[in-house]
């Protein structure tokens, strides 16, 4: 393997490996592609298996119409039809765009063939049996296979750049179009397979459609169309803003306008709202704490208390946007609290201390200590938020179309969500956000430009606590109970991984760390036993391939960007020498 020197628009080097796969590059991704449409036309399965037959009419008993392809079938249709086009249009950066098709086809190929295999008995399930074939999974397994190796035969070269700007209303129609494609993928993720039972193959045909989406994003990240609309929406900040809540509130418009995942979304906009509360304190102003879902409780019992419930210490019923008030002030005085002993602490002696609250907040919950928990009773008969009238936890009616229970409630939490992410935005863009980074950086060089860093440090935990109070006051409301146990250390590491996941210090990566770390599990149920498991793995996974995070702070990325340069040149020199 050989190597080559590139300079890049900043000024930097780096190497770029040819491999000895180069005159094969293009030979096997055409045959890549071609082999991905044969896979499409062809049955996946020898014969019906115990649990019924294989989605998408993809089993030999039932394939009476090759061309009629659906589901997971189209999707490897597709990834076949768009390796082609990479291979023999001018595309910027082939190479990456053809590996990440290449992957993206070899996930739904062994995803379908695995599962079938477990699930059929035996390989003869995807190969031949008794005189019936069906060699689709085989065939798309190879074309993926051959679709990786012809990345890199073409060369992994840097993401493509578009340098070409656009006019306002083009911009505008660019913005709509692909927000409307990303709500549509969010409804599609959510219904592919059902729900659990419902589906017995309802876990593969998720994973499935995972490995698809992931393939095609990777290959429209490649070409560089993910970085250019991150720059589009940047510059029409306000506008994508508008757009994305308008997605959010049309998702109960789709067929995810469900009951189900009603109430699920309006728990990943709690848990969302709450993370980027943590996501002051941890991504700006890199305070680990590890209790933080302790402020999330206090709010959560605060509103319970003065919601009327027969069972409440108070006895009084105030009204919502009072109690959610209070519940947020007094949750913020304690972030404050907590935040003191930062004068003193840094580091793991931090996280210590904020496991430490965590605890004895959970610990007096229990014991009822001071009457207001009712300790392991719990609070419950919260009565439901009503607006006019109507209950939240109704379904309702606009014109001819019924949505379902629970939809005011989503309604409010993607207000919540809105309203935090925009305290975020400004707070991270104003000169607290930009102390709060500079201590995060280091803290000793931000206290000798004359920071003052334990004031700044509280603040952090006021704000960060505020928000989550507010947060469990909704919590407290939407779930008619508050109990202890849904404020445990597990919850706070269950948080603190939703910062990690989406992106320290970034605002839409906290709202996509928690849907992921809810989403995953609930989509996953059809593994039973392997659940927990394969959404580790994946967790981990995706922390490899993305250790900035999946939707990465512009700060961070820069970061990682200059070592990448750093790293480069010194293998550079390295490469020199030999």
């Amino acid at each position: 393997m050989s190597t080559s020197t590139v300079s890049t628009s900043s000024g930097s080097t780096t190497v770029a490996k040819r491999s000895a796969l180069a005159p094969l590059g293009k030979p096997f991704a055409a045959a890549a592609g071609v082999l991905a449409i044969v896979a499409a036309l062809l049955p996946w399965v020898t014969f019906t298996l115990n649990d019924g037959n294989w989605p998408d009419k993809s089993t030999l008993q039932f394939f009476d119409a090759p061309f009629a392809v659906t589901g997971f079938r189209w999707h490897v249709l597709l990834i076949g039809v768009l390796i082609l086009v990479a291979t023999f249009a001018p595309v910027p950066s082939k190479g990456r765009v053809v590996r990440a098709l290449g992957w993206g086809l070899t996930v739904v190929a062994f995803v379908n063939a695995a599962y079938i295999t477990v699930k059929g008995g035996g390989l003869g399930a995807i190969t031949a049996v008794e005189g019936a074939t069906a060699f689709g999974a085989v065939v798309g397994l190879v074309a993926g296979v051959l679709a990786i190796l012809a990345g890199y035969g073409i060369g992994i070269g840097p993401v493509g750049e578009w340098n070409f700007k656009v006019s306002t209303p083009v911009a505008y129609l660019v913005l709509l179009v692909s927000f409307g494609a990303v709500l549509y993928a969010v409804a599609a993720m959510l219904t592919t397979g059902g729900v659990g039972s419902a589906n017995p193959y309802a876990g593969a045909i998720f994973l499935s459609f995972l490995g698809f989406a992931g393939g095609l994003i990777g290959a429209l990240s490649g070409v560089g169309f993910v970085r250019w609309l991150s720059a589009l929406s940047e510059q029409h900040r306000v506008f994508s803003v508008i757009v994305l809540a308008a997605c959010a509130l049309l998702l109960p418009f789709t067929d995810a306008g469900n009951e189900y995942w009603m109430t699920v979304a309006a728990n990943i906009g709690i848990y969302a709202a709450t993370a980027i509360g943590l996501n002051i304190v941890v991504g700006l102003a890199g305070l680990l704490d590890l209790g933080y879902v302790a402020f999330m409780g206090i709010g959560a019992l605060v509103a319970a208390n003065f919601s009327g419930a027969a069972t409440a210490h108070f006895g009084i019923h105030l009204p919502f946007p009072v109690a959610a008030a209070a519940a947020a002030i007094v949750a913020g005085i304690f972030g404050a609290i907590v935040g003191s002993p930062t004068l003193r602490v840094r580091g793991d002696y931090l996280a210590i201390v904020t496991l430490a609250f965590g605890e004895i907040f959970t610990r007096s919950a229990q014991n009822n200590i001071g009457g207001i928990t009712n300790g392991s009773n719990a609070i419950p008969g919260i009565p439901p938020l009503s607006l006019f009238g109507t209950e939240f936890n109704k379904s309702i009616s606009i014109g001819a179309v019924k949505l379902p229970a629970g939809v005011l409630y989503y309604v409010l939490i993607v207000l919540l969500v809105a309203g935090t992410m925009a305290v975020f935005a400004n707070l991270k863009f104003s000169r607290i956000g930009r102390a709060w980074i500079a201590i995060r950086e280091d803290e000793d060089a931000a206290r000798a430009m004359g920071i003052r860093t334990g004031k700044m440090k509280i603040l952090a935990f006021l704000i960060g606590a505020t928000l989550a109070g507010l947060a469990g006051a909704v919590f407290a409301h939407k779930n008619g109970t508050v109990s202890y146990e849904s404020f445990k250390f597990l919850e706070s590491v269950t948080l603190l991984a939703a910062v990690i996941l989406g992106g320290m210090g970034s605002i839409p990566g906290a709202v996509l760390g928690a849907a992921l770390l809810f989403v995953l599990p609930e989509k996953l149920r059809d593994f039973e036993d392997y659940r927990l498991m394969i959404f580790g793995l994946a967790l981990i996974l995706i922390m490899r391939f993305r250790p900035v995070g999946l939707i990465p702070d512009a700060h961070r990325r820069a970061e990682m960007a200059e070592r990448a340069d750093e790293n480069a040149e010194e293998a550079h020199v390295e490469a020199k020498k030999a």
